[in-house]
């Protein structure tokens, strides 16, 4: 209900003239997800997943702007500070969307379906916060990720994009219903179509190949920034080497663990940090976040070393990791969360794609 001196702006967005309780409060505030309940106070009119809001866009034909992301998550956090806190954009967003958050990790199924529309849309790429528009018949009409507050570097900020897809809205609905019909009859034929690959010799010297044209020879690791620590391409490199005896796919496994042992990313009590924010390996995010999946992660790596004649510099850290991880898995144990029923309509769209 409504806090005493608040002034309701729709159904459960709230103001308040009280200067010791938050200025806006939405329908977030019930949630139990950690991450929900972190945009509770958006002036964003945020719903949960539920009937209610599905309702809402089939009744009044509006587009949903569905934003999917986890708590510990760096960039969902500053596109809420960015945007979400900011009054302006929030207006805009309450007049031409049905808004809704969703946590990824309260609801996967909905994170997998949609996150496939967004790397079909992104020629491979996505993450999160998940930027998603749907149709009223929850069909994927636009997918990208994180938008800046303003235009940068020829891209538009998140106003921009508001703008765009409710003018295009408003203008042809019908061409924006194709699309997204077209696209997820495209997403259902994948998943309902694909087969087993059947993996030979060829396809482990292309994987090979693969590895070696994204390896950076200056600083280890694949690709350029941000760089993440490549647990399981690395121990595939150790398998390719002793499969095929090359000595340059063990040359990037060593490569990556001097880079990763010696920049910013090891730390000394054996946390690990999710990734660099630059090519060298010296700065890292978010040291805290994930530090126990990214450690048992790398903790794979030892059952190979013994084959291939490690450094011991290069050793020591997964000993330590070793000896860590058991003590953070039972410092972070904890009662279970209450978790919210699926709704039967993420059942609906599941089979639909």
């Amino acid at each position: 209900m409504p806090f005493e001196g608040a002034t309701p702006v729709s159904h459960r967005l709230v103001i308040s003239e009280s200067s010791d309780s938050p200025k806006y409060t939405n329908r977030l505030i019930d949630e139990t997800s950690p991450y929900l309940l972190q945009h509770a106070h958006n002036p964003v009119d945020w719903y949960p997943w539920g009937e209610e809001a599905l309702g809402k866009a089939r009744e009044e034909r509006r587009l949903i702007l569905l934003s999917i992301g986890y708590s510990s998550c760096h960039w969902c956090h500053v596109m809420e500070r960015e945007s979400f806190e900011n009054e302006e954009i929030a207006r805009f967003m309450n007049e031409h969307f049905v808004n809704i958050k969703v946590d990824r990790e309260e609801r996967p199924d909905l994170d997998d379906i949609y996150m496939a529309a967004t790397l079909a849309m992104n020629h491979g790429h996505g993450g999160w916060p998940m930027t998603v528009f749907l149709t009223p018949d929850l069909e994927p009409a636009f997918a990208d990720t994180y938008f800046p507050p303003e235009d940068r570097y020829g891209q538009p900020g998140f106003p921009t994009l508001l703008q765009r897809i409710a003018h295009t809205w408003k203008e042809d609905p019908d061409g924006i219903q194709t699309g997204a019909a077209r696209l997820t009859a495209q997403l259902r034929a994948q998943r309902q179509g694909s087969t087993p690959l059947s993996v030979g010799e060829s396809e482990l010297q292309l994987a090979l190949s693969q590895f070696g044209a994204d390896f950076d020879p200056t600083f280890g690791g694949f690709g350029t920034a941000p760089k993440f620590p490549p647990s399981a391409g690395l121990s595939l490199l150790l398998r390719l080497y002793r499969r095929f005896d090359d000595a340059h796919a063990l040359h990037m496994v060593r490569k990556t663990l001097d880079a990763t042992r010696s920049g910013g990313m090891h730390d000394h009590s054996a946390a690990a940090s999710r990734y660099s924010t630059d090519r060298q390996w010296l700065v890292p995010h978010s040291r805290l976040d994930r530090r126990l999946s990214r450690s048992l992660g790398i903790l794979q790596l030892p059952a190979h070393r013994a084959a291939f004649s490690f450094r011991r510099h290069s050793r020591d850290p997964l000993r330590a990791i070793g000896r860590y991880s058991p003590r953070l898995a039972r410092r972070s144990a904890s009662p279970p969360t209450t978790r919210r029923k699926y709704i039967p309509c993420a059942s609906r769209l599941s089979s639909q794609l």
